[in-house]
């Protein structure tokens, strides 16, 4: 990790992920869940698909 200017902002943007996630905590880890399961099911469907 710099200490450049240019990758100064994103600490802030971090944070303010961080903290939404905490204020949100069950419908942000439901969606993660989802969204986790969704990616699977797509690998799994095209490994299927083009074995």
């Amino acid at each position: 990790m710099s200490n450049s200017p240019a990758t100064e902002p994103k600490p802030s943007y971090v944070k303010l992920a961080m903290r939404n996630m905490v204020r949100k905590g069950g419908t942000s880890m439901k969606h993660f869940g989802l969204t986790a399961i969704g990616l699977l099911a797509v690998l799994v469907g095209l490994a299927y698909l083009t074995r």
